[in-house]
């Protein structure tokens, strides 16, 4: 990491150390990240952080999966065909490296008033769904579509069972939500690949009848870009 640029980046970021790293799925591990700047941060479900991987300054986006309030926080970093700066960092941080991200920021959160959660998205959203659940009280209304490369890829997700799970090649996610029809009045959060995103927001506005406003979307990325963020 840059010293020169140290003060710095004291200024604009948080600082900790990677305390755990373990799978957490085939393709999916997960990080603790422990620091005393950490601590006390306002931190709502589905929200990420900007960390600073790799040498220079480059940065990659990654949702919250859980938040430690004593001063910890939890990622779950994807590796895949063609691996970035992101992805290569992700799987090769070990235990007792020291790393600088962002505060949690964005607005794709969950609004916990809703009568009914409905998520659809694939791995790169999993993890911020695995938040948003993981915050719903017990007698929440919740369905879903997650589609992820194979059964071994599927986060641990609370109430998984109330969502349908598909393999990458079967049911494609817009078909998907054909099927579940969710009814009008939740709320529904739908993030992953931009395409799709904007293919599932079409089939809940369009066809089924929801408000736009209703329909809250993440595109986290696009094929051969290195992402949205």
């Amino acid at each position: 990491m840059p010293t020169l640029l140290d003060p710095v980046l004291d200024l604009l970021m948080l600082r900790g150390t990677v305390t755990e790293a373990e799978p957490i799925a085939a393709r999916m591990r997960r990080l603790r990240i422990e620091g005393d700047t950490l601590a006390g941060l306002d931190v709502r479900p589905g929200q990420q952080v900007r960390v600073l991987v790799g040498s220079g300054l480059t940065r990659r986006t990654y949702s919250v999966w859980r938040y430690d309030p004593s001063g910890a926080v939890e990622l779950c970093v994807l590796d895949h065909a063609g691996a970035g700066p992101g992805a290569r960092w992700g799987s090769g941080v070990e235990v007792g490296e020291r790393v600088r991200l962002g505060k949690p920021e964005g607005s794709f959160t969950l609004r916990p008033e809703a009568a009914h959660h409905v998520f659809v998205g694939e791995e790169t959203a999993s993890v911020a769904f695995g938040a948003m659940l993981a915050a719903l009280p017990p007698g929440a209304r919740v369905s879903g579509c997650v589609e992820t490369e194979t059964a071994a890829d599927r986060l641990p997700l609370s109430r998984s069972d109330r969502l349908d799970w598909l393999t990458r090649g079967g049911t494609s996610l817009p078909d998907a939500v054909r099927r579940l029809a969710p009814e009008p009045g939740g709320i529904a959060y739908v993030a992953g690949e931009a395409r799709v995103v904007q293919q599932v927001r079409q089939v809940l506005v369009r066809e089924a009848g929801w408000d736009r406003r209703a329909v809250l979307t993440k595109p986290f990325w696009a094929p051969g870009k290195r992402g949205l963020e």
